[in-house]
């Protein structure tokens, strides 16, 4: 039965970051995964600035949006 719990949790996660994906929400857990696997040297961001960060680089890009 906990498996089956493990693997149901595992699921939502999943469809949760897709979600999130679709959305274009920023994903701080898989910001911080990939920092640990990738990047253990650098410090992370606040969740606070790494929203803000994400913010700037989707909206402060010249040309993406008509208006």
């Amino acid at each position: 039965m906990r498996f089956f719990s493990r693997s149901l949790v595992a699921r939502i996660a999943s469809i949760g970051a897709v979600f999130r994906r679709i959305i274009g929400a920023p994903d701080y857990e898989g910001y911080l995964t990939h920092l640990a696997a990738r990047h253990p040297e650098i410090t992370p961001l606040s969740r606070e600035a790494f929203a803000r960060d994400a913010l700037v680089r989707r909206y402060d890009r010249p040309g993406s949006r008509c208006c």
